[in-house]
């Protein structure tokens, strides 16, 4: 904790890490509790299944994906393995579960590992901050935390879930400040990391909770996180009905989510509504939205999250780690994971299931 909050505040100071000072200091409303293996192994196959069911079909609206494929429930047909109806990782799986291989090699965050590790491998369909962070360590940029791009799109916040295992203890400010570092690798930007260190909050407190939440516990946890972290940096929306509106990201999350609330939009209507592609004032809302819709229903909010947004690979994958932590491996239907063949490279068959295991039996304390 603290060469990590020493490292933090010198960032920061650099300009860095865009984040208001509240980082350093945690969370107001702590939550504590042992991590269960079941939860645990939720979490991070929700993510893998989600990634993978969504990532066939990536990119597509929801309208055209609907009249070429019908409603998407199991994985389709994968060129990339010979035609068979397969799980197959895109970079959201990878990041996730090279992040998580770095922790458990490292026994904390090591940024500049994790930063050595995404250089190093071949990465699947890389995005825009992901190609401009590796040109960026190419070209000799020093140290690691200038690699980063200037980016709020959601390339950090699909890697993040594994950081929350650093913390069997709960949500904390070295939980936060892990979160906040970890992001900055890739995105070094203010929304991204304040999306970051909320998805982890949030992750730590459902592997905890005992039942799921009221829906609107999930959306006020998140932008209470929100507005503690990110600057007020003004952000506007690139499509949807909202690009008329400027300003902070929680007060954008707060002003289309109460819109989706009071007309009581399905998740097909508000994701068409702002949108739902990789900038994260399309991602995050997207998220929070199907999560609330479809709390006591995890493989519903995977099948929404797949079906009704267009970067449906990665919303997939940040709904499915977070049902996942709420409800448990066994919620998940078994089918999913007996077709997933749990790479993160091309040929590392069930590499993902031993990562889980080994995670699983992990001491993190």
């Amino acid at each position: 904790m603290t060469a990590n909050l020493a490292l933090a505040a010198r960032v920061i100071s650099e300009g860095f890490l865009p984040a208001k000072s509240a980082l350093l200091q945690g969370p107001t409303e702590r939550v504590t509790g042992p991590l269960l293996p079941d939860r645990v192994r939720g979490m991070l196959l929700g993510l893998a299944i989600g990634d993978a069911l969504g990532n066939t079909t990536e990119g597509l609206t929801a309208a055209d994906r609907e009249a070429r494929y019908g409603e998407i429930s199991d994985y389709l047909p994968n060129h990339h393995a010979a035609g068979t109806r397969v799980g197959l990782p895109s970079d959201d799986s990878q990041l996730a579960f090279w992040t998580l291989e770095s922790l458990l090699g490292c026994g904390e965050l090591d940024p500049e590992e994790l930063s050595a590790r995404f250089a190093s491998r071949e990465i699947f369909g890389i995005g825009h901050a992901v190609q401009e962070f590796l040109r960026n360590r190419e070209s000799g940029v020093t140290p690691w935390y200038r690699c980063g791009a200037e980016s709020a799109g959601n390339g950090a916040l699909m890697r993040i879930a594994p950081i929350v295992l650093l913390h069997p203890e709960g949500t904390n400010a070295a939980l936060w400040l892990d979160a906040a570092l970890a992001s900055i690798v890739t995105h070094r930007d203010a929304c991204s990391v304040a999306s970051c260190v909320a998805f982890a909050d949030l992750l730590a407190r459902l592997l905890r909770l005992p039942a799921p939440p009221a829906p609107d516990w999930v959306i006020e946890t998140f932008l209470t996180t929100v507005r503690q972290v990110c600057t007020d940096q003004p952000y506007r929306p690139r499509g949807g009905h909202f690009t008329d509106r400027e300003g902070p990201f929680a007060d954008y999350l707060e002003l289309v989510l109460g819109e989706a609330r009071h007309h009581g939009w399905s998740t097909r209507e508000a994701c068409d509504a702002w949108h739902s592609g990789a900038y994260l004032l399309e991602t995050v809302p997207s998220v929070l939205w199907i999560i609330t819709r479809c709390v006591d229903d995890p493989d519903e909010a995977i099948v929404r999250a797949v079906n009704d947004t267009t970067d449906n690979d990665t919303v997939g994958a940040i709904v499915g780690a977070a049902v996942g932590a709420l409800h448990g491996e066994l919620a998940l239907p078994p089918r999913w994971k007996q077709g997933l063949l749990g790479r993160t490279q091309a040929t590392d068959n069930a590499q993902v299931f031993r990562l889980i295991e080994a995670a699983v039996r992990r001491d993190w304390g």
